[in-house]
């Protein structure tokens, strides 16, 4: 038999789950659940851990408990880099118009929030060995974080290798304050004459740190899925290495393969 907290846990869950509560609503104060149920507050307080850790609902310090408004989905399909490639050598206007993150989310340019922080840092061992490098090689980091403007966490967290030498010729690709730029990483590299051959992308999933879990407001127990991105250019070199940390309960990925008919 179940055991009391929850059973409170339940009937809350389905009063979320068939519209009772709706995202937003705030619930009853511990003292009003426990006189409701007839259980003690230590019970309810039990019932409230276990939504919270389901992610169904928030607690707002100060405020109460509240059921968790869904947050708004991105899909990122394998598609999206051709796509990019498609328009990396269109004028600036054309570019200007739309980025991936528009692409992923059907948002518009004007609901985002976008910020890039760049530093110059050295290739230790495990970023060398990916990029194909010597150890100590000079590389430009990039951080990027977008939200919608209507919510407070980010969509990813990606943090972006390139190497220093490649793109020193064009200064405009060393300096922060040009982000978001239009047409992304394949218009940067373009204006230092490299063109991506292929992408390659690894996706792996696990806890989350606690740092990332705070960032990206994740509940309780939500995984995030870890994908490391290879740009390989037309002459075989790794030109873009990206680390993208993505929330599991608001990321779809999306792989489309076409097939070559007999």
């Amino acid at each position: 038999m179940p055991k009391a907290y929850e059973q409170i846990a339940d009937d809350l869950r389905r009063s979320i789950r068939e519209g009772e509560r709706k995202p937003g609503d705030r619930l009853p104060s511990e003292t009003k659940l426990s006189e409701h149920y007839r259980r003690s507050v230590p019970t309810v307080r039990d019932a409230l851990r276990l939504l919270r850790e389901e992610g169904l609902i928030e607690k707002e310090h100060g405020r109460g408990n509240f059921v968790r408004r869904s947050r708004t989905m991105a899909r990122r399909t394998n598609v999206r880099h051709q796509w990019e490639k498609d328009r990396a050598r269109e004028p600036v206007e054309e570019r200007a118009q739309t980025g991936a993150t528009e692409h992923d989310t059907g948002l518009e340019l004007d609901d985002l929030v976008f910020h890039a922080s760049y530093r110059d840092v050295t290739a230790d061992k495990d970023i060398a060995d990916a990029m194909g490098v010597p150890k100590g090689t000079a590389l430009l980091e990039r951080t990027y974080r977008t939200r919608y403007a209507a919510e407070s966490a980010p969509f990813n967290l990606v943090t972006s290798y390139l190497v220093r030498d490649m793109i020193a010729e064009n200064p405009d690709l060393l300096d922060e304050t040009n982000e978001p730029w239009p047409g992304g990483s394949q218009n940067q590299l373009h204006t230092v004459g490299i063109e991506l051959d292929r992408i390659e992308e690894r996706v792996t999933a696990r806890p989350p740190t606690p740092e990332e879990a705070e960032e990206l407001e994740l509940p309780r127990g939500t995984a995030v899925l870890v994908l490391r991105k290879f740009s390989y250019d037309v002459n075989d070199r790794v030109v873009d290495l990206s680390d993208i940390v993505l929330p599991g309960d608001r990321t779809e990925l999306l792989f489309t393969t076409p097939l070559e008919r007999w």
